[in-house]
């Protein structure tokens, strides 16, 4: 069996060597893998901020930073492309175009000075002040039914005479319209003549009978003249019963009349009533007694003043629109029934309103808005709540400040400019507060 070879003392040196050869090259391999041979590989990317100024921008802010620019094509705004190109449909170059990430539906829009002067951008301050409640609309005048009179005879009888003879008369309170022969009535007066009389033929007293007269609408002097005279009167007249014309005559010489007969009809014209109505969001505004004014076509340049007499109690189902009656005085008859009329009723002064000229409102049937100035050509539209609208100026309910300036001229454009840019945001991706809140993720590390 053969001895095993050792190794002389002049070979130890050169395994020591070659040990010390391998650890080298090991390191160095495990230097290359962790950047120590490719230094630029190994070092961190100078942050574009401090991680403070990072932690101290809101989301919208360090979106706006780090928002990337869109490629947006001039006639065909719907092709939104990362890149420079063409449009797939006209051909022309992307333009780019920069989106601002505001929150909500309406971004900010920053215009040029010369754009600003070109569009003839005007603004005007909101300011508190007093708007007059008042309510414009169309009435009719018609009679005052508490100044109408029905004549209809207390008996049956028989037309004998009639002084009237057509609709429209004046009459005056007491005038005779016409004579009756009334059988009841002749049988009363002789009762009234034997009550006068005494003896066995009396069957009630004198004032018993008197009255009797007076309850069947005989006149007093008629009365009178009966007992003076002792004798019976066959036609009793019947008198107007007050001042005014006479509008209807159902009575003609001759004709048989009942007690549901009526004979005429007599409307005092001193007063009128004027019929309007009113919209439903506007009753709020009245009440009895409120001011009104009236302008009839007829009359050019005469006003009438005349007040809020009552309000009915139901909408008209089908126009949603309140009844209003008002009363006006008509001294010298100048306003005719069923004449068309303008009216105004004032509800009073509503004081310290927040107000804007009416020309800054934006309606689009969906929403109310104005076109907020931020100054330094830049415009925000910002929606809000409105209540009266009276004299060329609205009253802001809430979504704007007193000193708030709001666009009076070219808001529109600005508007659609303002919701051209919501319209690339949605098409782009998610709304503003995700995209910044992505956006904060993904730079965490500045």
């Amino acid at each position: 069996m053969s001895k095993p070879v050792l190794a002389s003392k002049d070979s130890q040196p050169l395994a020591g060597l070659f040990l010390a050869s391998v650890s080298l090259i090991g390191l160095l391999a495990l230097g290359w893998g962790v950047g120590f041979a490719d230094p630029a590989a190994g070092a961190e990317a100078a942050p574009s901020e401090s991680r403070a100024e990072a932690q101290d921008d809101s989301l919208i802010e360090h979106a706006r930073k780090h928002a990337d620019p869109k490629y947006v094509c001039p006639m065909h705004p719907q092709i939104i492309k990362n890149e420079p190109g063409t449009c797939p449909i006209c051909g022309m170059d992307l333009v780019e175009k920069w989106l601002d990430p505001m929150t909500g539906k309406h971004p900010e829009v920053s215009l040029a000075s010369a754009v600003v002067q070109t569009l003839g951008v005007r603004t005007a301050a909101a300011e508190r002040g007093t708007l007059w409640r008042y309510i414009r609309t169309l009435g009719r005048v018609t009679y005052d039914e508490t100044r109408l009179a029905h004549v209809h005879p207390r008996a049956p009888g028989w037309i004998e005479a009639l002084d009237l003879r057509a609709e429209g008369e004046p009459v005056k309170q007491g005038e005779t319209l016409a004579e009756l022969y009334a059988p009841q009535i002749l049988s009363a007066q002789v009762d009234f003549l034997l009550s006068r009389e005494g003896g066995g033929q009396r069957r009630i007293s004198a004032d018993k009978a008197r009255n009797l007269l007076r309850l069947l609408a005989v006149p007093d002097d008629v009365i009178a003249a009966i007992e003076r005279d002792g004798e019976p009167r066959n036609r009793v007249p019947i008198r107007a019963p007050m001042d005014g014309i006479v509008t209807h005559i159902a009575a003609r010489e001759g004709m048989y009349v009942t007690e549901a007969t009526e004979m005429f009809r007599v409307a005092d014209l001193s007063r009128v009533w004027v019929m309007v109505d009113v919209y439903e969001h506007q009753i709020d505004w009245l009440k009895p007694g409120a001011a009104a004014e009236m302008r009839v076509p007829a009359r050019p340049g005469r006003t009438w003043k005349g007040k809020v007499d009552y309000l009915y109690p139901e909408l008209d189902p089908n126009t949603r629109t309140l009844r209003v009656r008002l009363i006006f005085d008509n001294p010298d008859l100048s306003l005719k029934p069923n004449m068309f009329a303008d009216v105004e009723i004032f509800g009073g002064p509503k004081k310290e309103v927040l107000k804007i000229p009416a020309e800054a409102l934006i309606m689009t049937g969906e929403r109310e808005s104005v076109v907020l100035a931020l100054g330094d050509g830049r415009f925000q539209p910002v929606d809000v709540v409105t209540g009266m609208q009276r004299d060329g100026a609205v009253e802001i309910l809430s979504g704007l400040e007193a000193g708030d300036r709001v666009v009076t001229s070219g808001q529109f454009l600005i508007d659609s400019e303002s919701n051209l840019q919501a319209s690339f945001q949605r098409l782009t991706g998610p709304e503003p507060d995700a995209e910044g809140a992505a956006a904060a993720g993904g730079h965490g590390a500045h």
